[in-house]
């Protein structure tokens, strides 16, 4: 069984920076840099012929390579129960036109669609009882956090193993996109 998801890498001038920022939370994991990314699409446990299909399914993806900004922080959780902490993502057609074509894919290799509005970010750190003032001083002082734009140039399917310190992503495939003629 594979346990997968389909991402976007980052360019290692974006994980230094978001690295830099990473720490001063007590209460929060933070992300290991090599497992930055921006989720596209989470799949989950699959079996091999499955895996095969999905990788079949987004090969068929042809759409063109395009510019991404990081933006801004958030979290996930309600009322003093955050349990993710995340860099945004500037507005983006594009990314969104790329995201449905993956989804459109996962579905026609034979998976349920999605439930979940696609809300692009990458998740820096998850939190079990955060210090909130921490937190909130952490978002303040880097609320106008910005890296970009940056090339979008492919998109992966990665496969999540457990570690000792937490998940371990490993990029199976990857697959191009379009760059445009100079």
């Amino acid at each position: 069984m594979f346990r997968l998801f389909v991402g976007l890498g980052l360019p290692d001038g974006v994980i230094a920076r978001l690295n830099i920022m990473c720490s001063g939370i007590p209460g929060a994991r933070w992300v290991e840099p090599e497992n930055l990314h921006l989720t596209l699409r989470f799949i989950g446990e699959v079996d091999e012929p499955a895996a095969e299909e999905i990788d079949y399914a987004l090969r068929q993806i042809q759409d063109d390579a395009f510019d991404l900004t990081l933006s801004g922080l958030g979290t996930f959780g309600k009322h003093g129960k955050e349990h993710t902490l995340w860099v945004g993502v500037g507005p983006s057609p594009a990314l969104s036109h790329l995201q449905a074509k993956v989804e459109s894919a996962i579905v026609r290799a034979g998976l349920p669609a999605e439930e979940r509005k696609f809300k692009p970010h990458v998740t820096i750190a998850r939190m079990t009882r955060p210090d909130l003032i921490r937190m909130q001083h952490f978002i303040e002082g880097n609320g106008l956090f910005q890296a970009g734009p940056f090339q979008v140039e492919n998109f992966t399917l990665y496969e999540s193993a457990p570690g000792n310190g937490g998940p371990v992503y490993t990029a199976l495939e990857d697959y191009a996109l379009s760059l445009p003629l100079a």
